[in-house]
Formats: structure tokens, C-alpha cells, sequence
């Protein structure tokens, strides 16, 4: 058995069992794949895959608990790889990162920019999805850091390291009646109008909803997005009340927006960085997770790096306090 044959095996399977589009991902020949996989199926005496005539149809049972293994084994070649450019280029490499539209937009510029200028010469990749999207990447070994919100169950494989809390802000026209109100928002005020606000995961119940239907309330969702600054275009255009993170509560749209406090209307949410539990740290992926997790102190990252499992981590964090962090400090706050 060698590792290319490995590395053969999955690429046909993530790239939807389609032969040819292995080869081309791997820069080779269609019929050098096939070969080599034929070359390991004889050689474990067992068919990995279903066939529906020349192509590939399905995975057996079998083939499933070989993949499975085989993906460790490749994991591990590369942590070895990453284990040896550390001892000769530990200022090198690459960084793949799966983040959402407000962390990209918001959030991450003043830290990439700060990472650039330690490691010029580390090449960083940003990919953007919703929560459902980066679970998917990350399952595909596609990225190195997952930075998300909440949705535990969905990144269960990752080790998860507490960047910030923040809450939510509504965001309305200039002059809308919410800015009027004498006293503090509350849902009640804003199930009488439109909402504009994310996507909703389909992983688990959505904080948001959760929060209306606890007071016995309906509100009407009138768009949904997965751009902050997409659901404030809409606003802008009068199709309803926006909700979005305090960090996309930008200074700059204050021009025709006006924004007004959310807090303790919704649950406060948590955003984290997150790795495979299988992945080795080189020195600029944790100078990343310093960088956005600046509340930490070299020795805590240090315990980070250390940590094996995510009990230990929830250990480290327990007496530490989550910073918040907002969006324009120019808020509308609606209070007695």
C-alpha cells in the first residue's frame, strides 16, 4: 500500500466519485487514478467503491471504514510535513481560513493586516460561508481556522478557543419611530414592522426566533441574508427593521442609518476560532489565534496549544472574562 494510493482514494471521493475530476485536481491522468485504485482494491481484497457499469456509484460499507482511516493517515503525513517546515521556515507556509460575511467585513481586516506585516511571506486564504458551509469545509480538511458563532453540535470535531461576545443591533432609517421611543426597545416594538436580519441556520433552533416566540410573539421576517451589509441595503430601501451583529453596526452608514441598542432583547452570542483536534500548530497559525483572541495572555496560549480536547479548553477559559466587542459607538440607546 502507498500514500499516493491514498491520497488517490480521496480525492476521488471528494471530488463526488468522479474519477476524471480527481486527476484533474491531482494533475494527472484519469486512467493513472484508476489504475492505482484498482492496484489497492486488489491489494486489500475488497472492493471500495460500487460500480454502475464504468463509473463510480456509491461507497461500501467497507470502503467507508477505509476512507475514514485513510484520511488520519494522510493528516498525520502532513503534520509530519508541517513538523519539518516548522524546523527550517517557521515564517513560511500557507493559511486557510472559513469564516461568515460579518467577521470577514468587521472583524478580521485589522487582524489580517497585523499578520501580514509579522508574516509577508505566509499566503492567507479566506473563505466565506454560512455556518452550514464552513462545517462542510472544514469537514473536507478544505481549511485550517473555522471562525463562526455558537453551533457546538455542528463543530464538534473542532477544538473551539472563545474570541468575543456581542449582541445585536437594529439598524432603521433616519428618523424611523423606534429612534422616538422614551423608553427601552423591546420585542413588542419591533413585532409591529418588517424584519430584515441572517439567514437562518438550519443547525438547531435560531436564538433569534426563540426570543420572540418566548414572549409569546410572531414576528414577520421579511428578507434574510447573509450579508450584513446586504440586509442594511434593504433597510435603506424600506423593506423592514434590521437586525444584525453590533460589529456590522458601521460608523459609516450613519449617514441614513441610525442604530439602537439590542441589548438583552436577544441571547448574547459568542464567536470562537476553531482546529481540527489532529492539527499541528505552526508558529504563525498561533500568532493568528493571539491576534484574535488578543485578551489572552503568551501563557494561556501556550495551555491552548497544549490542549488536547475541548474539556480542557472550557478548563482554561473558566475564569477568564470574554471580552464584548460592538460596532459604532454612535448608538441610538432607547431608554427611560
Amino acid at each position: 500500500m502507498k500514500l499516493q494510493q491514498l491520497k488517490y482514494l480521496l480525492a476521488i471521493v471528494d471530488n463526488g466519485l468522479n474519477i476524471t475530476a480527481a486527476a484533474d485536481k491531482l494533475y494527472t491522468s484519469q486512467p493513472g487514478v484508476s489504475k492505482q485504485l484498482k492496484l489497492l482494491e486488489e491489494e486489500l481484497g475488497m472492493l471500495l467503491f460500487e460500480r454502475r457499469g464504468k463509473s463510480l456509484g456509491s461507497i461500501t460499507p467497507t470502503g467507508e471504514r477505509v476512507i475514514e482511516r485513510a484520511r488520519i493517515i494522510m493528516k498525520e503525513v502532513d503534520n509530519i510535513r508541517t513538523l519539518a517546515s516548522d524546523a527550517f521556515a517557521e515564517e513560511e507556509g500557507s493559511l486557510s481560513i472559513a469564516t461568515t460575511h460579518t467577521q470577514a467585513r468587521y472583524v478580521l481586516p485589522e487582524i489580517i493586516g497585523e499578520f501580514r506585516k509579522r508574516f509577508p511571506k505566509v499566503s492567507l486564504n479566506l473563505h466565506q460561508g454560512t455556518s452550514e458551509q464552513i462545517a462542510d469545509m472544514v469537514e473536507a480538511n478544505r481549511v485550517d481556522f473555522a471562525i463562526a458563532t455558537g453551533s457546538r453540535d455542528l463543530f464538534a470535531k473542532l477544538l473551539l478557543v472563545p474570541g468575543y461576545n456581542w449582541n445585536r443591533s437594529i439598524v432603521v432609517p433616519r428618523g424611523h419611530e423606534l429612534t422616538r421611543l422614551d423608553r427601552k426597545l423591546q420585542l413588542q416594538d419591533l413585532v409591529k414592522f418588517p424584519l430584515v436580519t441572517y439567514v437562518f441556520s438550519f443547525a438547531g433552533e435560531s436564538s433569534l426566533k426563540k426570543a420572540f416566540a418566548d414572549e409569546g410573539l410572531e414576528p414577520e421576517v421579511a428578507f434574510t441574508a447573509r450579508d450584513a451589509d446586504v440586509i442594511k441595503t434593504y433597510v435603506r430601501m424600506g423593506l423592514g427593521v434590521g437586525i444584525v451583529a453590533s460589529m456590522a453596526a458601521d460608523c459609516s452608514d450613519s449617514e441614513d442609518l441610525q442604530v439602537i441598542s439590542a441589548d438583552g432583547l436577544f441571547p448574547q452570542s459568542m464567536t470562537w476560532i476553531g482546529y481540527r483536534h489532529d492539527t499541528v500548530l505552526r508558529r504563525y497559525m498561533l500568532e493568528f489565534i493571539h491576534l484574535f483572541t488578543s485578551h489572552l495572555s503568551r501563557k494561556q496560549i501556550d495551555a491552548v496549544q497544549r490542549a488536547t480536547n475541548q474539556a480542557r479548553i472550557d478548563e482554561i477559559f473558566q475564569d477568564i472574562e470574554i471580552p464584548m466587542r460592538g460596532g459604532c459607538t454612535d448608538e441610538v440607546i432607547a431608554s427611560a
